[in-house]
């Protein structure tokens, strides 16, 4: 178990000096009165607040067992309101923003988007609550970084860290990975997979070995959904994750600086993954739903045991690799691919790309600002943050103390490992998947250690968890390759990870007139790449290809790509200069 204490006395020393408390520009006014947050919130008035949170893809007044716990400690309610589900993009947002009132608790990104509603007068001064908040001060560092150049405290960043800007954000998985269901490929014979393009012959095997799924229904080796196309096909990026690359608008920069493509260029990985699945649809490997499909009907395939490879942990093991599954040897692992270095985000010195803020007429700032200051409390790390980041959920239902540390209670283990359970009407009842929270950020990264247990948040990382949850998948896994206990073990100790040291870089907002061309590029290169990822033959794909680059260049793409370059190398240096002074 790797130990986040001595990394954390590198940091302590920015962590204690530059206290907010008696900041002017990038702090608390010297003129703010303190306010006391040492009160009994639960005996207050009962409230509802609006909470315009831009991560959220739920909307509406938030129930189950996270909104009891907030009700029973705050006397609140959430009501959110979420652009994911409203749809027209920045619509509802630019409509409260000219209302002039954008919500009382307030989830957006920082930088220019942070920048300009502090210059608007839509967000609250903390500074009054600063001194009073007992857990947001510990990230003194990153929240002055964050409200550099302002007289005032208007936004405290998430995913904060201890870890060092070099390491990896995630724990025992990437986000990103070539998973595969383990089982059929060991039924295979565990044949090797050089490249990317190895693994179609692979998938066919396993594909025509088992046609269909316990349900009766087609099996797949692929299947692709549209819901987060944005600047690309979104599942055409990921496997150029596989290869140490990630996006920054219609360029794929990878993590260590030593190269930058443009996506519509013939010899990029984009075009590459997109071949890749025009090869892997003429071999009757794709699932013909991929293109009306939404990514909940794609995850219901998954859970079904419908489809064979997942580029994301969080979609293929969230939704397969049951304990009653993984007993049985079946699920999701990820594949021994040879010439893998795949992409990791190293923890984020400043925070992440949200930051959290109070609403300038919220009318009962004070409760708000208590409920943020939990919000980055143990308690309410590990209450707020989803499974899926790695948090147990709320002490004394799904996780307890144990005599060697922290550990899943019997109905954690069903709830977070057998694929559900129902909550105890006294926790607030219903489902537990469903009685989460709907905020959907995490304060505080998983992996960064608990100080209440001395262990990291992340369940996945506790020895508890490591020991019970051995079975003959991972068993068979690690035997194959090489006896590592971790998917992480296993990338690093091959030379196979690329981390992009954790910079916090803000993408500049696109001047109107970028942003005009890029909505017309995008929206082509979305519609050419779903073509061509279904194209019949080598030929109309290649034709489609030229297609696609005649007409974004007609449409400017020069243009946007030259302002995507320079913030990719912008990033770069960033990420450079951060790993310089922390790494």
């Amino acid at each position: 178990m790797r130990s986040h204490k001595a990394i954390a006395v590198l940091v302590a020393p920015l962590l204690g000096i530059l206290s907010l408390t008696a900041c002017t520009g990038s702090g608390t006014a010297d003129d703010a009165e303190p306010v006391s947050l040492d009160q009994d919130w639960a005996a207050a008035d009962p409230i509802t607040i609006d909470v315009f949170d831009g991560l959220a893809n739920y909307q509406g007044i938030e129930s189950g067992w996270f909104a009891k716990i907030v009700k029973d400690k705050f006397n609140m309610e959430l009501n959110i309101i979420a652009p994911n589900v409203a749809g027209g993009g920045d619509t509802l947002y630019n409509t409260r923003v000219a209302s002039g009132d954008l919500g009382d608790l307030i989830i957006t990104d920082k930088g220019e988007r942070m920048d300009e509603l502090t210059e608007g007068g839509l967000l609250k001064d903390m500074a009054p609550y600063y001194e009073s908040m007992e857990n947001v001060p510990k990230y003194d560092a990153a929240i002055q970084h964050v409200n550099e150049g302002k007289d005032g405290v208007f936004g405290i960043p998430t995913q904060l860290s201890s870890v060092k800007p070099t390491e990896p954000n995630d724990g025992v998985d990437p986000t990103f990975g070539p998973y595969l269901r383990w089982d059929y490929y060991a039924e295979a014979g565990y044949p090797e997979i050089d490249t990317l393009e190895d693994l179609l012959p692979v998938l066919k095997e396993m594909q025509d070995a088992h046609p269909e799924a316990d349900n009766g229904k087609p099996t797949y080796a692929i299947s692709l959904f549209k819901d987060w196309d944005g600047n690309m096909m979104v599942m055409g990026k990921q496997p150029t994750t596989l290869y140490g690359y990630d996006e920054m608008g219609f360029v794929l920069a990878k993590a260590d600086g030593s190269d930058y493509q443009s996506i519509v260029d013939a010899d990029s990985q984009y075009v590459r993954a997109l071949k890749f699945y025009q090869e892997a649809n003429e071999m009757g490997l794709v699932d013909p739903d991929s293109t009306t499909q939404n990514y909940d009907t794609m995850f219901a395939k998954y859970q079904a045991g419908q489809v064979l490879l997942s580029w994301w942990p969080w979609l293929g093991q969230s939704a397969y690799n049951t304990e009653q599954n993984m007993k049985d040897g079946k699920g999701f692992m990820i594949a021994p691919l040879k010439d893998q270095t795949v992409f990791s985000y190293g923890a984020e010195v400043y925070g992440g790309k949200q930051v959290v803020s109070i609403g300038a007429k919220a009318e009962d700032p004070a409760r708000i600002a208590a409920f943020i200051d939990w919000l980055y409390s143990p308690e309410g790390v590990q209450a707020n943050a989803s499974e899926t980041m790695g948090a147990a959920g709320p002490e004394g239902l799904t996780w307890e103390q144990g005599t060697d540390g922290p550990e899943l209670t019997e109905f954690g283990r069903k709830a977070i490992l057998e694929g559900g359970a129902d909550v105890p009407a006294e926790w607030g009842g219903g489902a537990y998947k469903d009685g989460g929270s709907s905020l959907n950020f995490s304060a505080v990264l998983p992996i960064d250690e608990d100080p209440t247990t001395g262990f990291p948040y992340s369940y996945k990382l506790w020895p508890s968890y490591q020991e019970t949850v051995a079975n003959p998948l991972t068993e068979d896994w690690s035997e194959h390759m090489g006896g590592p206990t971790t998917t992480m073990e296993y990338l690093q100790s091959n030379g196979m990870l690329t981390v992009a040291p954790g910079a916090s870089f803000t993408t500049p907002t696109d001047e109107s007139q970028i942003e005009t061309i890029r909505n017309q590029v995008k929206a082509s290169i979305v519609e050419y790449s779903w073509k061509m990822a279904f194209a019949k033959d080598d030929a109309e794909f290649d034709s489609l290809q030229a297609e696609m680059q005649e007409t974004v260049d007609g449409l400017g793409y020069a243009e946007v790509l030259e302002v995507d370059m320079a913030n990719a190398k912008a990033q770069n240096e960033a990420r450079v200069a951060v790993a310089n002074e922390f790494g």
